[in-house]
């Protein structure tokens, strides 16, 4: 192995929550380099109590197979988007009021991965006990799609066929309350297929568009371009 491999700083290291949550695509080629990789060894140490706790921190529920691709959508489409920022996914000027990556991808990813399990609780709870409305979005990007689903009090916007956000690009969910845009916590990248799913903060009451466009990491306090999926509510 290189030296960069016995780095402190190894830049595999992005793989290593992805790895232990069985999101990775190629995880043989990540078992291999563990094997001469001192660092990554001990971010996967390190994340593997975080990850092994996950089932017991929501109840029991069988998820349906659409529901555990959606999960796992999520999970690469992090992962994307921290190999895409590289370096730069620490340097993000923090905005007030707004998410930012914390220090190191693997930080980022336990508290991605904590979001997730919640998110999979909630999203568990209302499958069985109340109806999902799904609006179809409009979108200008040709190929992709993308629904918003309401149930039980929560929405969360699925897309499909969506292109990675161009270097240094993240998208950020918008709603329009019949003025100006107001900005949400919600940013979000997809995988390489152009899958993801994120969920929308906050009450849709009074709402009525949910609005999608490409900002800069770390996201904007207004839209910077047009936006590139629209939901009439």
């Amino acid at each position: 192995m290189s030296s960069r491999d016995d780095s402190l700083h190894c830049q595999e290291s992005v793989d290593a929550a992805p790895y232990v949550l069985g999101a990775l695509d190629e995880p043989e080629t990540y078992r291999e380099h563990l094997t001469g990789c001192a660092a990554c060894q001990a971010e996967v140490a390190k994340l593997q109590p975080v990850v092994d706790a996950l089932p017991v921190s929501v109840p029991p529920q069988h998820a349906p197979e659409y529901l555990r691709d959606r999960v796992l959508a999520v999970v690469r489409s992090e992962a994307e988007l921290l190999r895409a920022a590289g370096d730069e996914a620490d340097e993000v000027p923090r905005r007030r009021g707004r998410r930012r990556w914390p220090q190191g991808a693997g930080a980022a990813w336990v508290a991605f991965a904590t979001s997730a399990a919640v998110a999979l609780a909630i999203v568990l709870a209302t499958e069985g006990s109340q109806p999902a409305r799904v609006t179809s979005a409009q979108v200008t990007v040709a190929g992709a799609h993308a629904s918003l689903r309401q149930a039980g009090g929560h929405s969360e916007l699925v897309v499909t066929g969506m292109p990675q956000p161009p270097r240094g690009k993240i998208y950020e969910i918008w709603l329009s309350r019949g003025a100006a845009p107001q900005p949400t916590d919600a940013l979000f990248g997809v995988t390489t297929s152009g899958a993801g799913a994120v969920a929308v903060p906050g009450s849709l009451h009074g709402a009525k568009e949910v609005l999608v466009t490409s900002e800069p990491l770390g996201g904007s306090a207004h839209p910077t371009s047009a936006p590139v999926i629209r939901v009439d509510i």
